[in-house]
């Protein structure tokens, strides 16, 4: 499993493409009060309905707000085939906040 920090996830999002997705795996209410900008939205417990469409990019970022829903959807992911993820297991949304990074609500 590829991991990152939250610090290592921002500093990399300033060159993302098209092709590199933020997937932010906590629940809708968690996603509308505030998400790392342009990160996408699919509940962990969702993830298996989304598969097709998450296979179409070339990194998907995964975070939560600690780490554990993260490295849930990770190993979803990975065993349907998908292996171009990275999990942000160290920290989660509250340490974005923390850092006094952008926030989308």
């Amino acid at each position: 499993m590829k991991t990152m920090t939250i610090a290592e996830l921002h500093d990399a999002s300033k060159s993302f493409t098209k092709s590199d997705l933020i997937l932010d795996v906590r629940t809708p209410m968690e996603f509308s009060a505030g998400h790392i900008p342009q990160a996408h939205n699919i509940p962990v417990d969702q993830v298996m309905k989304h598969v097709n469409e998450l296979m179409q990019f070339q990194t998907l970022y995964i975070y939560c707000r600690a780490g554990a829903r993260a490295d849930t959807a990770w190993s979803i992911l990975d065993s349907l085939g998908i292996k171009n993820m990275v999990c942000i297991n160290e920290g989660g949304f509250p340490d974005w906040l923390d850092a006094g990074y952008p926030v989308e609500k």
